[in-house]
């Protein structure tokens, strides 16, 4: 994606602060943290959709939300269950239609992360 600003180190930061939490939470034995892992656990597991298509939803509710470090790690966990730059750009585009015009600034985001796992469009 030629002319979108790319933060690489912006990326690297959220997923390293990502980490940290969970580590430190883990390390707390946080009761309340172990029961949001177990509710995510069993949110995204295959059921009558699969993982990928509630990835997909997600992705689309952190746009809207705005939060960057869910659109980077939804984004990650939908290409990593199969997603293709089609799908989620049309995931971020119902986000757009929902959130209005706010929302085109997440969606910038969300092109960002996908530009940096080497999604692009499928050449026709």
């Amino acid at each position: 994606m030629k002319g979108l600003p790319h933060d690489m180190n912006k990326l690297e930061e959220i997923t390293a602060q990502r980490k940290r939490a969970h580590a430190q939470l883990l390390a707390a034995r946080s009761k309340v943290y172990d029961g949001f892992l177990a509710m995510e656990k069993a949110a995204y597991r295959d059921g009558a959709l699969p993982k990928k298509q509630k990835e997909l939803i997600a992705v689309g509710i952190s746009v809207v939300k705005d939060c960057e470090s869910c659109m980077q790690w939804h984004i990650e966990q939908a290409a990593a269950s199969g997603a293709t730059f089609e799908e989620l750009l049309e995931a971020v585009e119902v986000a757009i239609e929902m959130g209005g015009g706010p929302a085109t600034v997440s969606a910038r985001f969300a092109l960002e992360v996908m530009e940096s796992l080497g999604l692009k469009p499928r050449q026709l």
